[in-house]
């Protein structure tokens, strides 16, 4: 008479190690998402930055071009970003409050350059090293004029001043003594990131 055949207690070891196979997939999925994660915090920390600082320095000029409004002839150094001053004191704000550090460059006069990188690392995985790993990311951003206008003759009249023609062919009749009707920062400038996002890891 044949003995039975234990096939059981063969295939228990297959089974084993299929199960930790799988484990270890599963645990190695995770470790990618945390780091994507991670990542993602950095690139938001560095876009958030720049982005600050720039509308930062844009509303400072858009201030400057109020005080100014009456005298056309320093409108366009204001739109060309002249007497703009750092304000890399946003970013250092913006990234904090993404639980990032941020390496503010200010690119005068109208670009912010920003290198953020996470507080928290990617933490404990089953790939070696992401427990002391930290995300860092890379955003420039950039304050772009959205006027032109035409600078008034000698022969104009001091009291006469240029129309503003700005996006959209919208059209602003400068009028100093009515506030409320003069342009916005966002109408006199645009604020927008300059470069796709890039994580360095």
């Amino acid at each position: 008479m044949i003995p039975p055949r234990h096939d059981a207690g063969q295939a228990f070891p297959i089974y084993i190690t299929v199960v930790a196979g799988l484990l270890f997939l599963a645990l190695a999925y995770l470790a990618v998402g945390q780091a994507a994660v991670n990542r993602s915090g950095a690139q938001t920390a560095a876009d958030a930055a720049a982005l600050a600082a720039a509308q930062q320095t844009r509303d400072q000029l858009a201030g400057m071009w109020v005080d100014d409004v009456r005298d056309p002839a320093k409108w366009q150094a204001i739109f060309d970003g002249a007497g703009a001053a750092d304000s890399c004191w946003r970013a250092d704000q913006l990234a904090a409050q993404n639980d990032a550090t941020a390496r503010c460059t200010f690119d005068a006069p109208l670009r912010y350059v920003v290198d953020a990188r996470t507080n928290k690392p990617v933490g404990d995985s089953v790939v070696p090293g992401t427990e002391n790993t930290h995300s860092t990311a890379h955003a420039t951003a950039v304050i772009e004029p959205l006027c032109t206008f035409r600078p008034p003759g000698e022969e104009a009249e001091k009291a006469e001043l240029p129309s503003l023609t700005c996006a959209d062919d919208k059209v602003w009749q400068v009028e100093p003594d009515d506030s409320t009707g003069l342009p916005r920062p966002e109408d006199l400038f645009d604020v927008h990131l300059a470069d796709s996002p890039a994580n360095d890891r």
